[in-house]
């Protein structure tokens, strides 16, 4: 899945995945502020329509996005980027950049305080480093791969004892699948004593899983820039995800399933995976 060129990887590895999770840390933190100011000020906001009314972009997304790239250049000029308003970069390194300047796009452009910075960097074919960071709650999530995940700082574990029927899921869903897909895993949540809530942001409900706040997540359609960090979040802090290496590619995005431990068996019945 890795869009960088089948070059070896820095015979010190851990080192250079550790500078590109720091960087990660700093420039998540540094483009969620440039986005908070938009958010705090909607007058500045102009907005465009990309595939129906439901799903837009701002001004705030590209000047973020563009934020990011230029970092990462200026850091490693040979690694790839994949970002949702931008589209891919190709590299040379071995490692991609995965991100969305701004995922939550409706909830920002509507006032309400539900969206957040995502990065992952991958290494090949494993993401390897995730960021999600939150400004209007002030929170930093991240990851790195073996090392465990925080919380500003703090460790962080999933939910361990949460299930489908003492716990909450997140949901997410799109006009990509079909409403009675949707509409059909609901009927079946709640026929079996489940509950759900939406909030507009994948990938910061999957942070909101690593942080045990909710006991997992479901969408029958994600692209990697929104839910790449948030997996490698959920694993360590101990919880599980559906292997994207399953989907086509690393563009065509696919099915997002990921929870606490004890979701998964009725999870993945539920979702008929």
């Amino acid at each position: 899945m890795s869009f960088s060129a089948p070059t070896p990887l820095p015979l010190d590895p851990e080192d250079a995945i550790a500078r590109r999770h720091a960087l990660a840390e700093a420039i998540a933190q540094e483009s969620g502020r440039i986005a908070s100011a938009y958010f705090r000020d909607p007058a500045r906001l102009t907005i465009d329509t990309k595939l129906n009314g439901q799903d837009v972009v701002s001004i705030a997304d590209k000047e973020v996005e563009t934020l990011l790239r230029r970092r990462i250049a200026d850091a490693f000029p040979d690694d790839a980027v994949l970002g949702e308003e931008y589209g891919l970069q190709a590299g040379t390194s071995g490692f991609t950049w995965v991100m969305d300047p701004i995922d939550g796009t409706s909830p920002f452009v509507f006032g309400i305080p539900a969206w957040c910075v995502s990065i992952a960097v991958m290494a090949e074919e494993r993401i390897v480093a995730g960021v999600i960071f939150a400004p209007e709650t002030a929170e930093l999530f991240s990851a790195r791969r073996g090392g465990g995940a925080t919380l500003n700082g703090r460790p962080m574990r999933v939910a361990q004892d949460s299930s489908l029927q003492s716990g909450v899921l997140g949901l997410g869903a799109n006009h990509r699948v079909p409403s009675a897909v949707i509409s059909r895993f609901v009927g079946k949540l709640l026929d079996e004593g489940g509950m759900f809530i939406r909030n507009g942001s994948g990938a910061l409900s999957l942070a909101y899983v690593a942080a045990g706040r909710l006991a997992a997540y479901w969408e029958p359609h994600m692209n990697a820039w929104d839910c790449f960090a948030g997996f490698l979040l959920i694993e360590e802090a101990g919880g599980w995800i559906v292997d994207p290496a399953t989907w086509a590619d690393l563009s065509s995005g696919g099915v997002v399933l990921a929870g606490s431990p004890r979701t998964r068996a009725d999870l993945l019945r539920l979702a008929d995976v």
